[in-house]
């Protein structure tokens, strides 16, 4: 299988007080917390193009641009769609959008970069390496 433009895919959850606002510390609300809503959009994004990548390959998030624009309250069922909109290499673009049973409740762009996991793990420990 081939990497194209075009690629979708959906991710689903369930609000429940785990993932709101409250529970995780970026407000007081009881409601799907903005972090909750980007890692539903991120995977959304990673499980798009997983398929299609080579053996000992994974992507990692590098850049995201989103608006998170309505609340969601405990219960009720939100997804995000991810469409993979531009390839440069190993940079991959997606268009995001998530969605409660209401409403849009979130929209925006994100990059991820096709990464050999081998070669990224061990850059990364060197860095570490003689850090308490």
């Amino acid at each position: 299988m081939e990497l194209t433009i075009g690629i979708k895919n959906t991710a689903e959850t369930k609000v429940v007080y785990e993932n709101t606002a409250a529970a995780i510390g970026s407000g007081a609300a009881e409601v799907f917390s903005t972090p909750s809503m980007i890692a539903l959009m991120e995977s959304a994004a990673a499980l798009a193009v997983a398929p299609y990548l080579e053996q000992g390959q994974s992507t990692v998030g590098v850049h995201l641009d989103v608006s998170h624009l309505a609340a969601t309250p405990i219960g009720h069922r939100v997804w995000a769609e991810a469409e993979l909109t531009d390839i440069d290499r190993r940079m991959l673009s997606f268009k995001l959008a998530a969605y409660s049973e209401a409403e849009m409740i979130g929209e925006g762009t994100h990059k991820r970069c096709i990464i050999n996991n081998e070669r990224f793990f061990t850059k990364m420990n060197a860095k570490y390496e003689n850090i308490g």
